[in-house]
């Protein structure tokens, strides 16, 4: 990890910035690895629908259009998202 010295406003910028880009990848991580049961991935994307910012949520949106291409049990859960 490098740490710079920055005053206390760029740093907040920065955490501000990085923080939510780290939900939303947690969010993938965690749809990907219950993708096995419809039930679970459904329960898992609606905590992150309201957990993520709006933007973050455009982002997932694309994202799980490609991811559940393959996976017609998972096809249902894009109401979740588009709600």
């Amino acid at each position: 990890m490098i740490f710079l010295n920055l005053d206390d406003n760029l740093l907040i910028q920065y955490n501000q910035i990085s923080m939510p880009r780290a939900m939303l990848d947690y969010t993938k991580t965690v749809l990907q690895k219950v993708s096995f049961d419809a039930k679970l991935f459904a329960k898992e994307l609606k905590k992150a629908v309201s957990r993520l910012l709006p933007s973050e949520i455009e982002e997932l949106k694309i994202w799980l259009e490609y991811f559940i291409l393959d996976k017609p049990e998972l096809h249902p859960t894009l109401i979740l998202i588009k709600a």
